[in-house]
């Protein structure tokens, strides 16, 4: 395994024990992190803010890794994640993380989900029938 993909375990694996000792060795300082459904944190120091307040509300039951991609300093993983808030709300979804990496760290971050719940319009015929449900934009 590269160091790129042990980096993006370990950050993963925080989220998975609400535990975020060793944030500094994974992102800049300047680094800058987009969530998919569009909260946008810039800086450590944020980033940081962010995972400690979030861990005070909900707790991420699965972030299951599938797959990476790397080019330069570029890096794409897919993934499968899950939590469950203290109102007792659940998420699941798919995603896509693309990772910019400058100085062996992130330096980019932004995230891309999915809808777990597929199905097919044209199950009934050529003309399409969607679910009547609002979408959740990831």
């Amino acid at each position: 395994m590269n160091g790129k993909e042990t980096k993006i375990r370990k950050w993963f694996d925080m989220w998975l024990r609400a535990d975020c000792e060793g944030i500094e060795d994974l992102f800049s300082p300047d680094a800058v992190y987009t969530e998919s459904w569009g909260p946008r944190y810039e800086g450590l120091p944020r980033i940081r803010h962010w995972f400690e307040e979030w861990n005070t509300r909900g707790k991420v039951t699965t972030w299951d890794i599938k797959q990476f991609f790397h080019k330069g300093e570029e890096t794409v993983v897919e993934w499968y994640f899950a939590n469950v808030m203290n109102t007792g709300k659940e998420e699941k979804f798919d995603g896509v993380s693309l990772i910019v990496w400058k100085d062996g760290k992130i330096a980019y971050l932004k995230e891309f989900g999915c809808n777990i719940d597929h199905y097919d319009p044209y199950e009934q015929g050529n003309e399409p029938v969607f679910r009547d449900e609002k979408s959740n934009w990831f």
